[in-house]
């Protein structure tokens, strides 16, 4: 791989950064979520004081999702730009390898979920005297390995998209949520049904979400759900990736130029 081509793509994204879509879905769609779970919650904790950092456990729980959503996000809407903008085949008519393309989307990926976080963090606090950082060091590895789990359902639908088009575009959006009910993030995983806690088991991001509770409502910390769900990432990243460049190579010899 070439950094100068990895670089030339995160410059190519990038370049879309300050557009108003974008401004509106790294910052208005999350402080407005973030307003309005804000407020049930603390509503529900007013209400009900024996719930102890309801509003801290909702808000931690959002501000997560948003991590691995952008993850997810920034995977299947950049492919999907390329078809919008009729730019895949001139894309890859270039040297560029998908390798390249792949790690570039990763880094921009990065770059912004920072933003997200950090621009979350701060609003949770300005607006509720909340610190998500409560969590301590454990906030550095449940973030990166929601941001694992965001890729690889990222590459799951991009892996589709690439080969059927842009009539299974609504993936890009799906997707995450597909995975969202049995990810336990608002809610303990003992309170689905057995056969959906089985299917939460095999998910990473539930042992983060529940790890995440246990620090705030406990206060305990175990490494074990931070082993399984790194392990869990790195399975099902792999295969996502694999399927990716499988799927990619199938809608190569088919040709590109068809999906535009």
């Amino acid at each position: 791989m070439k950094w100068e081509r990895i670089w030339a793509v995160i410059l190519r994204y990038a370049y879309s950064f300050f557009k108003l879509d974008s401004l509106c879905d790294l910052f208005y769609w999350p402080a407005l979520d973030i307003f309005l779970w804000g407020m049930t919650s603390t509503w529900l904790q007013k209400t009900q004081p024996g719930l102890p950092d309801l509003a801290l456990a909702i808000l931690t729980g959002l501000i997560f999702w948003q991590v691995l959503w952008r993850g997810n996000y920034e995977v299947t809407v950049n492919l999907l730009s390329e078809f919008w903008n009729r730019n895949l085949v001139n894309l890859f008519s270039t040297p560029l390898k998908l390798s390249e393309w792949i790690c570039s989307l990763m880094l921009m990926g990065l770059f912004k979920i920072f933003v997200n976080l950090f621009f979350g963090a701060a609003i949770v606090y300005l607006m509720y005297q909340l610190n998500i950082f409560h969590l301590g060091w454990a906030f550095l590895p449940y973030v990166a390995l929601l941001t694992m789990a965001g890729w690889f359902m990222g590459f799951l639908s991009a892996a589709i998209i690439v080969f059927y088009g842009q009539r299974l575009q609504m993936l890009a959006w799906m997707t995450a949520y597909l995975f969202a009910p049995f990810s336990a993030v608002y809610y303990p995983v003992s309170v689905l049904p057995e056969w959906a806690q089985a299917v939460a088991k095999c998910l990473p991001t539930t042992y983060i979400f529940e790890g995440m509770r246990e620090i705030l409502y406990e206060g305990k910390f175990s490494m074990q759900p931070i082993i399984i769900s790194f392990c869990l990432n790195v399975l099902y990243l792999g295969i996502a990736l694999w399927f990716f460049v499988f799927m990619y190579e199938k809608s190569r010899k088919k040709g590109l130029s068809r999906l535009e």
